[in-house]
């Protein structure tokens, strides 16, 4: 899979503001009531990136969950990071 242009890439967060670039990667923090919706939304991500056979960066902090996604193998952000970015706002319903 090919690198977006840095255009390509603000398209795409032009669409979903609540994705940021920072160091050639798209993150957000996602924030729910309490742990438990924290892990159960962390298992989702997990259960589609082992499927997907892209994995994120996840760091957890109580009821605060943060996804920072890049495609290693291309050198930076690929179209394969925004699909996984638009699942987890999915399954976080937003």
């Amino acid at each position: 899979m090919n690198k977006l242009s840095e255009s390509q890439i603000s398209q795409h967060l032009a669409k979903h503001p609540e994705w940021s670039e920072v160091n050639g990667e798209i993150t957000r923090t996602f924030q729910f009531n309490d742990f438990i919706a924290s892990i159960a939304f962390v298992n989702a991500i997990a259960d589609y990136a082992e499927k997907a056979q892209h994995h994120p960066d996840i760091l957890i902090r109580y009821n605060k969950v943060t996804l920072t996604v890049s495609t290693h193998d291309a050198g930076g952000i690929t179209q394969k990071d925004f699909e996984l970015a638009m699942k987890a706002n999915g399954f976080a319903g937003s």
